[in-house]
């Protein structure tokens, strides 16, 4: 119980291996660059208005959900009631509504595709059935990939005979499962999965591994919550848990150098401070490795860790706005993805997610004000030179604005206030390189037993966030700092 450890970002991913580990009693100091917490789920402050990063619907906080369960493992209840809407999908030529009740939910697909109504049936029923089958194994939790005899042998142990029913899934995409059911050819049907995919697996039904769309399809149906305030609330919970706990959080202590001494980690900030650990945790995009090891250490780190480096993720463009909600005919819903035109388009702001604050949420915005996140995926190459990156602002977000003011007419001249996140501040705000947010797109190829372990392949030394599996999202990044907890400590930890 002597062992340090010291964990690099304040992300969700490395909260959670921080608060955890200061709860089992280790030594662990956690540093952040910037002065708050939650990464991507973390906030930013204008006058009076406060706005959620990135990441704004609450996940996993159903009883049993992986971020329920880091909270019970912290002593931390933080009830909430689930949304029965999760969120209007809207479409050039219909909008859909996510209900919580998988009943609901399907009878409303049937009824705008009457005519496939037995495909629709089938491929919903074969989705769940998938889904609460993956779901018996987020129980035990193994960690995938694994890559250690305990690790296959904790896996093996956590297999049941029901579990030989997904095999047949393994290697196909959403795509194959699409044309199994018929269902490939209806296009409206495929571009509201599609938008849903984007967000949680950062791919469509082409690519997108079918075991994994499965569980992304049907995990909204488990709980979606919306959270007072924003996700920055579960961040500073798991940072005020970690102080308890006798641990150290220090905010604006950027580490700029990595180093093996004396059979240690040795990690030094931009200030000149250095920090001796057992244990070192990188809670960063790991495009960023390059500027924290020598080639010699990152010629050591494991395959699939090294091509990730030098792979591009999605970055984004984001829109924060405070609108005036007694100018519009009814106040803004909760949570919306919109997109803007028919098409495979899902970036470049033809796809966005909208979210907005309750209109008595007064954490975020004054009575009768809500504020507004938006984002769209887009390509860095399309913002790699000046005149692209102001050409492209300028583009996307006069066709996010658009978009927007044909669904709800006077929704500009309703706006108080508005401000563009894109790649650079990204990059500036929160140290992704190039604004990389979001991880790998979760294909057949990238998850699962292809994915990136949180094992870098140096002793002591550990990832986790939306690069390592599996992936982006509340849920995924806390199972990623728990995979690295319970390596560390050598426990279960939670159950």
């Amino acid at each position: 119980m002597d062992q340090s450890v010291l964990v690099v970002g304040a992300g969700i991913g490395g909260l959670t291996a921080a608060s955890m580990l200061a709860k089992y009693g280790m030594d662990v100091t956690l540093l952040e660059s910037s002065s708050e917490l939650g990464g991507c789920a973390g906030k930013y402050q204008r006058n009076q208005y406060l706005f959620p990063v990135g990441a704004t619907l609450g996940m996993g906080l159903e009883e049993n959900g992986i971020v329920e369960r880091v909270f019970r493992y912290l002593e931390k209840p933080f009830p909430l009631e689930p949304l029965e809407t999760v969120m209007e999908m809207v479409h050039p030529e219909a909008a859909f509504k996510f209900f919580k009740d998988r009943e609901k939910h399907v009878s409303q697909m049937v009824r705008r595709f009457p005519e496939y109504e037995r495909q629709i049936q089938a491929f919903y029923s074969e989705i769940f059935s998938v889904a609460a089958n993956i779901r018996t194994l987020m129980g035990p939790l193994p960690t995938l990939p694994p890559s250690t005899p305990k690790e296959w042998a904790f896996l093996t142990a956590a297999l049941r005979p029901r579990h030989a029913k997904l095999l047949p899934f393994f290697n196909q995409t959403l795509e194959q499962r699409l044309k199994r059911h018929g269902l490939e050819q209806l296009q409206l049907f495929r571009q509201m999965i599609d938008a849903l995919l984007i967000d949680s697996l950062q791919t469509g039904s082409k690519d997108a591994s079918y075991l994994l769309a499965a569980l992304a399809l049907d995990i909204y149906h488990e709980g979606a919550y919306y959270i007072p305030g924003g996700l920055y609330q579960l961040a500073e919970i798991m940072g005020k848990s970690l102080a308890e706990n006798g641990g150290t959080l220090k905010k604006r202590r950027t580490v700029v150098k990595l180093q093996q001494q004396g059979g240690k980690w040795a990690a030094t900030d931009q200030r000149g401070n250095q920090y001796q650990a057992d244990h070192v945790v990188l809670n960063v995009p790991i495009h960023q490795l390059p500027e924290l090891l020598a080639p010699s250490l990152l010629n050591k780190l494991k395959k699939p860790l090294r091509e990730g480096i030098a792979t591009p993720t999605w970055t984004t463009l984001s829109l924060y706005i405070a609108v005036d909600s007694s100018k519009l005919e009814a106040p803004l819903p909760l949570f919306r993805q919109i997109a803007a035109k028919n098409g495979e388009g899902l970036a470049e702001g033809d796809y966005f997610f909208m979210s907005s604050s309750r209109p008595d949420d007064l954490l975020r915005a004054p009575a009768g004000i809500q504020t507004v996140t938006i984002s769209t995926h887009t390509r860095f190459e399309n913002w790699d030179t000046k005149d692209k990156y102001e050409a492209s602002r300028e583009t996307v977000s006069g066709r996010i604005l658009g978009a927007i003011e044909k669904l709800i007419p006077g929704f500009q001249e309703a706006i108080l206030y508005l401000e563009t996140g894109a790649p650079k501040a990204w990059e500036h705000y929160t140290g992704r390189p190039n604004g990389y947010v979001g991880g790998f797109p979760q294909t057949v190829n990238a998850a699962l037993f292809n994915a990136i372990s949180h094992r870098s392949g140096l002793p002591g030394l550990y990832v986790c966030g939306d690069h390592i599996f599996p992936g982006a999202g509340t849920i995924g990044v806390a199972t990623s700092g728990i995979h690295v907890a319970r390596t560390i400590s050598g426990k279960r930890l939670i159950y």
